[in-house]
């Protein structure tokens, strides 16, 4: 896109949101939905960090990201159990 053509639509949309108003509820959910996937693949890392030393890998792909937002840190003991159970 043309970058005149995104400052423009920008300043367009900056003022409208600003007299209608912009939904938070939305936005809050998106945000908690964003930082508890953040925390689960950060976590996810530091699974794999620390348990490099023992063998342990769990990937981080869209599954175990998913399992680990949904369900927290027995999420990530669950996968670990799991990947150490099937291999």
């Amino acid at each position: 896109m043309d970058p005149v053509l995104v400052i423009l639509m920008l300043g367009l949309a900056i003022p409208l949101l600003l007299v209608i108003g912009l939904p938070s509820t939305p936005l809050k959910l998106v945000g908690k939905l964003m930082t508890r996937l953040i925390v689960a693949v950060l976590l996810l890392f530091f699974v794999n960090l620390f348990g490099a030393q023992f063998g342990l890998h769990v990937p981080i792909n869209g599954f175990t990201a998913l399992i680990s937002v949904a369900l927290g840190i027995p999420g990530i003991l669950s996968l670990t159990a799991i990947h150490l159970w099937v291999i």
